[in-house]
């Protein structure tokens, strides 16, 4: 191999590589255009290549420690660079895509959120009525608790609080994607959901309202129910979401349908998780916490449903 005529042919490829690599590290690589990405990574295999047989050939430790550094920084770009960008957008999604998907998507959500209302309101009135009612959908063991001792059962979380957490996380998100796998039945199962949870939180309430231990329980609800509930909704709305592009796939054909709201429903979906997580600690170890007033579980909780609101209804402003 005549190693001058071989330099000065791959010589090009190697300065243009250090140009696109200088500019990404003083600019980022949200500098450059699709091409000069598509560019990058062929320069980078093509420079990958020239290293390895400048190893074969033995030409010069100069050269190989260049092509050697070229090579170094192209990959740290490209592999740690992009999952840079990953974790950017994950990042970007959860400070504007959430606010934004579920804006547009709140028709929905609200749909889900009103069955629910619909189901408490149900069975508080019929519970009220016909004492009989709430045992078609409260445990006996629950109702005689409240209504023979006059205690909560929230108790017996306190002891055993990283076990109850991890277990009323695991409940939670199972409920919620059952909500959201639920559309594929044209929605069917998505609103059982929705109405049974709202039958049971409506006929609980109740029942403790009649045993005068209203305070003390919404003081345990509401600190993380704050956060559970309108989770569940946007799942209850996601679950809808693909119920509408199955039922009513609109200008859209069904499979064009399902992509479109599919991808707003999986964004309801990825952002779901963290807020049940995180309601998931606060209901195993805040909530059913004794040494904590019941006045601060209300405020807490108060202030966590302003806050989700307030992040809900952000929209991010475009400089013209």
């Amino acid at each position: 191999m005549n190693i001058q005529r071989w330099i000065a042919r791959r010589e090009a490829n190697w300065q243009r590589l250090d140009a696109l690599l200088r500019q990404i590290e003083k600019k980022g690589l949200k500098s450059l255009r699709a091409a000069e990405i598509r560019e990058l990574a062929s320069l980078y295999r093509s420079v990958a290549a020239d290293l390895a047989r400048a190893r074969t050939q033995q030409i010069g430790n100069t050269l190989i420690q260049s092509l050697q550094s070229l090579t170094t920084r192209a990959y740290t770009q490209i592999y740690q660079g992009s999952r840079r960008q990953e974790w950017e957008a994950i990042l970007e999604f959860y400070r504007w895509g959430l606010p934004s998907v579920v804006q547009k998507t709140f028709a929905y959500i609200a749909a889900a959120t009103a069955l629910f209302l619909l189901g408490a309101l149900v069975a508080w009135w019929y519970s009220w009525q016909n004492p009989s009612f709430m045992s078609l959908i409260v445990p006996e063991n629950l109702i005689a608790k409240v209504r023979d001792e006059h205690k909560l059962w929230m108790g017996s979380i306190v002891g055993v609080e990283p076990l109850a957490s991890s277990g009323i996380m695991v409940n939670n998100l199972s409920v919620s994607f059952g909500a959201v796998a639920g559309g594929i039945t044209a929605g069917a199962y998505t609103a059982y959901l929705m109405v049974f949870n709202g039958l049971l939180i409506g006929a609980v309430a109740t029942l403790v309202g009649q045993n005068n231990l209203a305070y003390p329980f919404w003081a345990f609800v509401l600190p993380h129910g704050s956060l559970e509930l309108p989770a569940i909704f946007f799942a209850g709305g996601a679950g809808f979401l693909l119920a509408k592009a199955i039922l009513f796939p609109g200008k859209y054909r069904r499979g064009d349908a399902l992509k479109f709201y599919g991808s707003q429903a999986v964004q309801l979906v990825f952002g779901i998780v963290p807020i049940l997580i995180i309601a998931g600690v606060i209901e195993g170890f805040f909530s059913p916490n004794p040494s904590v007033p019941d006045a601060i579980k209300y405020l807490a909780g108060i202030g966590l449903l302003i806050l989700l609101v307030l992040y809900c209804s952000r929209k991010q402003t475009s400089i013209t």
